[in-house]
């Protein structure tokens, strides 16, 4: 997994874009407060939280079933504040296969995933042995981790 690319300014900018998103997410105890915006050729495609659609939902699955065709997140990238999951406790499609399955180009991620539900998230490694190609944008950790206070210093 890199940790640092050529298009890192505008990686920021969507990196926050992601944070105000998991800022919106309603705090439980059970799950991690997540956002994701997907973005292609410099443009919002859609935005999302955790929990923000029916379904118990994560913020990457929220903003692809917001696109009216999921072929437009194909060759997107995926910028969410937390490595996408590997393993739903619900029993729901993991966020790394649905990105898998959207043809995503790119993720850009602020932190991955901590070991408080999961014990070990291999979203990073399933997308990258899928061609996908991760970035964990660094300087954002505190950021990303400030909506899951809640659950993390339990």
């Amino acid at each position: 997994m890199a940790t640092s690319n050529p298009e890192s300014l505008e990686d920021a900018i969507f990196l926050k874009k992601a944070i105000e998103q998991a800022n919106l997410s309603i705090p439980v105890d059970t799950a991690y407060c997540v956002g994701a915006v997907l973005v292609k050729n410099g443009v919002v495609l859609s935005e999302g939280y955790s929990r923000e659609l029916p379904g118990n939902t994560h913020a990457e699955e929220c903003c692809l079933l917001k696109l009216s065709d999921l072929g437009e997140a194909h060759g997107a990238v995926m910028y969410t504040t937390m490595e996408p999951c590997s393993l739903r406790l619900s029993g729901n499609k993991p966020c790394c296969e649905r990105l898998i399955e959207a043809k995503i180009k790119r993720v850009v991620l602020g932190v991955l995933e901590p070991p408080k539900f999961v014990e070990d998230c291999t979203g990073a490694m399933q997308l990258e042995k899928n061609g996908i190609e991760v970035y964990h944008l660094k300087g954002f950790e505190e950021e990303c981790l400030r909506p899951n206070s809640h659950v993390l210093k339990k």
